[in-house]
């Protein structure tokens, strides 16, 4: 399998340096400069990912980079927070891949208009600021179509991905695993893992079960409702962000226990971050605010 490495991203990324230094940056992660390595750090997230999990052209071939930083000794030996950092990356990139039916019309459209892909996208990385800030809105299309295209190569690379993944699930720093957890939840989704997901959901539910702190807990539960598990035990969870991240799981939509767990927390906004203490919700859910799940959760 093969990704095409197109380090573009978008034109507000330019006063940080375009997506095609992102290699360089990466590279400052395993290094001594100080100013190199958040200057790096910082790419990674603000240049490489759209928001709410969706990729640019850069974003398949960083996370190759990434998996690949997961396992060099030299990330982090005094930080252990930075492993975990990748794999929460991933995690996003396994969201932006989450195409489901859609992957086979995507490669159909991309197939049929490849020369003017090339074209636009040779254009586009030529061009400075100003011009690539106008190509996205020139209305032939062919943007969005680039940006399809980018969710694609995530798609693609998934199987991989998860491979890289797997291992961490056993970690000896409860942490890691949790992280791992997350990606496996996103990465595991794609239809190569279909075979192993009832076995990825033992071993999660497992997990779960040995949790020793609640906001461990709810990220490996929210992982288990991702890839279609039963997260209904942990409706009567003690723990209040515990009781949410098992009833916003999507099979739960519906289910009268969850929609009442869910409607409690709705009366106090703020219930749901604070739950966690001086935490930060778990990671597959700290680019929105409850409101915001809530309401997605009704329009699903």
């Amino acid at each position: 399998m093969t990704v095409r490495m197109t380090w573009i991203g978008p034109a507000s990324s330019m006063p940080r340096g375009p997506a095609d230094d992102t290699p360089r940056h990466l590279a400052a992660l395993l290094g001594d400069d100080a100013e190199a390595f958040v200057d790096g750090y910082s790419h990674l997230w603000s240049a490489t990912l759209r928001r709410e999990g969706k990729a640019w052209p850069a974003t398949a071939p960083t996370a190759l980079l990434v998996a690949e930083l997961l396992d060099n000794p030299l990330l982090g030996p005094d930080d252990p927070s930075l492993p975990d950092a990748m794999l929460a990356y991933l995690y996003e990139v396994g969201v932006a891949a989450d195409l489901g039916d859609r992957a086979a019309e995507i490669r159909a459209r991309v197939k049929d208009r490849a020369p003017e892909l090339r074209a636009w996208t040779a254009e586009y990385v030529s061009t400075d600021a100003d011009g690539r800030a106008r190509m996205w809105r020139d209305g032939t299309g062919l943007g969005e179509l680039v940006l399809d295209q980018a969710a694609l190569a995530c798609f693609d690379l998934v199987p991989a991905l998860l491979r890289r993944t797997l291992p961490y699930l056993a970690s000896e720093r409860a942490r890691r695993r949790t992280c791992a957890a997350a990606a496996v939840g996103s990465l595991a989704r794609h239809p190569v893992a279909s075979a192993q997901r009832s076995e990825l959901l033992n071993q999660l539910t497992s997990m779960a079960r040995a949790a020793d702190s609640s906001y461990d807990l709810a990220t490996i539960v929210i992982a288990i409702g991702h890839l279609g598990g039963d997260t209904r035990p942990w409706l009567a969870d003690p723990h209040a962000g515990v009781r949410a991240c098992a009833a916003l799981a999507p099979d739960l939509a519906g289910d009268d226990a969850a929609d009442k767990v869910l409607m409690e927390l709705a009366r106090s906004p703020q219930a749901f971050g604070k739950s966690f203490g001086d935490m930060a919700p778990p990671l597959q859910l700290q680019s929105k605010s409850y409101q915001d799940l809530l309401t997605g959760r009704r329009a699903s």
